[in-house]
C-alpha cells in the first residue's frame, strides 16, 4: 500500500451527505487507497463564500491547504466538486503575490506552498482504474442502467480543475461500466442542477433539476448516478419539490458512485449507507435482476433453437397467411 494521501471530507460529507464519505472510505480502502484526514480541518468556504470575499474564500482554503503540508500530505483529495473547486482555486490564486499577500495577512502567516488537489473520482480512475477495479468486481451490477451525472463544475473550468473532458466526461461512466452496469448515453451529464439557487431561487433549481430527471428517464436509467452532494441533495432530497412543479412523478434513486462502487466491489450496505438515500435503490436494483434474466431466458432460448437446428431437429414451419386471409 502506498503512503497515506490527505483526505479533506468537507462539511456536507460530514451531515447531509455522510453516505457520500462512508462509501468512499469504504470503497478506497477495499482497493488499496490509504485515506488519513487533514487534521484539524475546517470549512473551506465552498461556493458562497467568494460571493461574500475573494480574499476571505481564499484564506479559508488556504488554512486548510496548510493543515494538510504541516501533516507532511502532499497531494489532497475530497469527494466534493465544490471543495475541490475552492482549494485548487485558493491554490492558483496564491501564486499572484498581491492575492498571496492580502490571503496571509487574513490568515497571520505564511501561506502554504502548491498543493495537488484532486477529486476522489480521479484518484480512482486514474490510480486504480477501470480494469483494476473490475479485478475486484464480486457482485457486478448486470442489467443496472445508469445515467452519470458529474454536474458543472467536476471538470470545469477546464483549466484549473484540469481531469477528463469538460464538456463529455467519461472516467464515471468508465468505472461504472466496469462494475458491470450499463451505461445510457446521457446528454445531460454536465448540465446544472441549479446547486444552491434552491435556496434564493427555487424555481431556478425546480425547473433545472426536472430537466435532468426528465432526460434521465428518456434515456432509460434505472437511476442517475451522481459525485456532488448539491446536486444529489436537488435531485433526491428536494425530488418532491421538483415533481410538484413540473407535473413529473419521477422516482428513480439518486445514488452517489462510490455507493455503487461499493456494492460491486461486495461491500456490506452498512459500509455504504444506501438507507441514507431518499429514493430506496433496492428498486431498481430488482428490476435490474428481473431484466437480466429474462434476457437470460431469452438468451437461452435462442441456445437451444440453434442447437436443435445443429441436431438436426429443425423447428416446424410456421403456417403461412395469405394476403387478406385470416389466420388459422
Amino acid at each position: 500500500m502506498s503512503a497515506p494521501l490527505g483526505y479533506y471530507p468537507g462539511c456536507s460529507q460530514s451531515g447531509t451527505a455522510a453516505e457520500y464519505d462512508i462509501s468512499t472510505r469504504a470503497c478506497c480502502k477495499a482497493l488499496g487507497i490509504e485515506l488519513a484526514d487533514v487534521p484539524d480541518w475546517t470549512c473551506c468556504g465552498s461556493t458562497p463564500a467568494h460571493t461574500v470575499d475573494h480574499h476571505l474564500a481564499g484564506a479559508l482554503s488556504a488554512r486548510n491547504l496548510l493543515q494538510a503540508q504541516a501533516a507532511g500530505f502532499d497531494r489532497v483529495i475530497t469527494p466534493c466538486p465544490s471543495c475541490l473547486s475552492a482549494l485548487k482555486t485558493a491554490d492558483a490564486h496564491l501564486a499572484h503575490e498581491t492575492y498571496r499577500a492580502k490571503v496571509e495577512h487574513l490568515l497571520g502567516r505564511p501561506g502554504p506552498g502548491p498543493v495537488n488537489c484532486q477529486s476522489v473520482l480521479q484518484v480512482l480512475f486514474e490510480q486504480i482504474g477501470p480494469g483494476g477495479v473490475k479485478a475486484k468486481v464480486t457482485r457486478p451490477l448486470t442489467g443496472l442502467r445508469v445515467a452519470p451525472y458529474y454536474g458543472c463544475i467536476m471538470n470545469r473550468p477546464p483549466g484549473l480543475m484540469n481531469f477528463d473532458d469538460p464538456e463529455n466526461p467519461m472516467a464515471m461512466d468508465a468505472l461504472l461500466s466496469a462494475c458491470g452496469a450499463e451505461v445510457v448515453d446521457f446528454p445531460f451529464k454536465t448540465e446544472c442542477c441549479g446547486a444552491a439557487f434552491g435556496m434564493p431561487r427555487l424555481d431556478v433549481m425546480q425547473r433545472l433539476s426536472a430537466r435532468i430527471l426528465d432526460m434521465a428517464r428518456s434515456c432509460g436509467a434505472d437511476a442517475i448516478v451522481v459525485a456532488c452532494p448539491l446536486c444529489q441533495m436537488n435531485l433526491d432530497l428536494r425530488r418532491g419539490q421538483v415533481n410538484s412543479a413540473s407535473g413529473q412523478d419521477i422516482t428513480m434513486p439518486v445514488p452517489y458512485f462510490t455507493q455503487l462502487l461499493g456494492l460491486a466491489l461486495g461491500l456490506p450496505d452498512a459500509d455504504l449507507a444506501l438507507g441514507k438515500l431518499v429514493l430506496p435503490l433496492a428498486p431498481a436494483l430488482i428490476a435490474a435482476k428481473e431484466r437480466e434474466a429474462q434476457r437470460e431466458a431469452h438468451r437461452e432460448g435462442e441456445r437451444a433453437a440453434k442447437e436443435a437446428v445443429k441436431a438436426g431437429h429443425r423447428p416446424a414451419p410456421q403456417p403461412v397467411c395469405e394476403e387478406d386471409a385470416p389466420c388459422a
